[in-house]
């Protein structure tokens, strides 16, 4: 198997374009947990990465195995996003506000459940990069997946780091911030997809 540098800085230059999402989020998240650990920071930037791995894979795989069914599906793609961003930051502001008239701000660590409905979120328009790379053999397609979640890993790393470090200077206001980022991500997502 021979790796071109066109094929290289092609995929690098996809996960940019679809880490941005996850980037985002991974700024919202740190920005409500400011003292987030180093493991912790790897543990969420690899759920994003992971599923950035994975979506353009299953694309793929629908490409070769039922391209007509994912096509039907492909439109509901921007509504998945939209609700779950939605979801995720109407929680996030709820319990901000909540927090906020109890005069007592809380740095809640984003819970697994969340992570996972925000690494779907943030990744599922990936889906779609499985039509771009049907044309690759499966090993070319897993290369691809795999350069596409080291850029993600590395941005959302970015994300964290950047988040916490004015997370600090925002305290208690910061989960209102992320709410507002979270559907804002969410909306764009949607009206980019219609």
């Amino acid at each position: 198997m021979t790796v071109s540098l066109t094929f290289l800085l092609t995929n690098v230059l996809l996960g940019f374009g679809l880490a941005m999402d996850a980037f985002s989020v991974s700024v919202t998240n740190s920005l409500t947990e400011t003292g987030m650990r180093r493991r912790r920071m790897a543990a969420v930037a690899g759920t994003y990465a992971l599923f950035q791995i994975v979506m353009p894979l299953i694309g793929w795989a629908c490409v070769h195995a039922f391209v007509e069914h994912f096509r039907t599906f492909r439109r509901f793609i921007p509504w998945i996003a939209l609700l779950l961003l939605l979801f995720i930051g109407g929680k996030m502001l709820w319990e901000s506000f909540r927090s906020l008239e109890d005069e007592a701000p809380s740095a809640a660590a984003v819970g697994v459940g969340t992570l996972l409905l925000q690494g779907i979120a943030t990744s599922i328009d990936a889906l779609s990069v499985g039509f771009t790379i049907a044309d690759y053999s499966f090993p070319y397609a897993l290369l691809s997946a795999v350069i596409i979640g080291a850029v993600t890993f590395a941005v959302c790393l970015a994300g964290l780091a950047i988040g916490k470090a004015v997370g600090k200077k925002l305290a208690g206001k910061a989960g209102v911030v992320g709410g507002v980022i979270l559907i804002a991500i969410g909306l764009k997502i949607f009206f980019s997809g219609i």
